[in-house]
């Protein structure tokens, strides 16, 4: 992964489009079986650009080689607390922990910003994205043994503290 960079712009940035859609697709064909559901673009621009914009929130782009290949945003959840949002590394680039230094920065930018927790949900058919957040020190607010179709949406909340800001 050289010449890796992260760039904090906007959602409106032309970069951001390969991001945007990859994540269209993937829920779309993740979720797209459930009946009254909405298509994933509807969530996708379900926040206005401001709520990713400092001094609340972020927008973050993992750019390599000219091309977006990564990248997450938060949001204000409250005064103390960080939304994280749109966490994706492209399908080629997964498997190679581009998807932890993403979270790493996010946070790190979370405490710069003044947050002192992180709240995420994810979805039921997001295994991965449940083992990425457990193994990053993310606390389940849901039974783990339960029934995570019924659930749905899968939130996970999680004390900020500098070494966030240090590993990133």
């Amino acid at each position: 992964m050289s010449d890796l960079s992260f760039l904090y712009t906007n959602s409106l940035d032309p970069r951001a489009k390969p991001l945007i859609d990859d994540l269209i697709r993937e829920y779309n064909g993740r979720y797209g079986d459930i009946p009254g559901r909405e298509d994933a673009s509807v969530e996708l621009y379900r926040y206005p650009p401001a709520a990713f914009a400092a001094p609340t929130g972020a927008f973050l782009l993992v750019v390599q080689a000219g091309e977006t290949i990564g990248g997450g945003a938060f949001m204000r959840y409250d005064d103390a607390t960080a939304e994280m949002k749109r966490i994706w590394v492209r399908r080629d680039q997964r498997r190679q922990g581009l998807a932890r230094k993403i979270v790493a920065e996010l946070e790190a930018q979370a405490l710069r910003q003044g947050y002192q927790r992180a709240f995420l949900t994810t979805g039921f058919r997001q295994p991965e994205a449940v083992g990425l957040y457990l193994g990053f020190g993310y606390s389940p607010q849901f039974d783990l043994n339960g029934d995570l179709e019924a659930l749905r949406k899968l939130p996970f909340t999680k004390v900020l503290s500098e070494s966030a800001d240090q590993a990133a």
